[in-house]
């Protein structure tokens, strides 16, 4: 069975920055893709950033220049470094992991979510 464990959401002002991790845990040999995806009330969940095992990264227009992705391959993690936060990135942010190699096969997660809320 795979866990995946987000933090690092919160409150925070406009233009401050946080930082989400995701750590993902069970009997695990490797995961080919891992992604920050977000959705706020009322709309659609969206990619935010995602990122390969090689280390290619892809990031939402919106977020560009702000956000950074990064993933550590040997523990499994993947993080999120926000900057210049805006109001309008409100939202939960979910950590998504595909292709996940383990001991039962390849599986797909979703994390719980966390809250990340941007005051004006």
């Amino acid at each position: 069975q795979v866990q995946l464990v987000e933090s690092g959401g919160g409150l925070v002002q406009a233009g401050g920055s946080l930082r989400l991790s995701c750590a993902a845990s069970g009997s695990i040999f490797s995961i080919n893709y891992m992604g920050w995806y977000r959705q706020a009330p009322g709309k659609q969940r969206e990619l935010v950033a995602d990122i390969t095992s090689g280390g290619v990264t892809n990031y939402a227009d919106s977020v560009k220049g702000r956000f950074t992705i990064s993933r550590d391959n040997a523990k499994n993690t993947v993080d999120l470094q926000m900057n210049s936060l805006k109001p309008e990135d409100t939202a939960v942010y979910y950590c998504r992991c595909l292709g996940i190699v383990t001991t039962r096969g390849i599986q797909h997660y979703w994390g719980q979510g966390t809250q990340v809320t941007v005051s004006s």
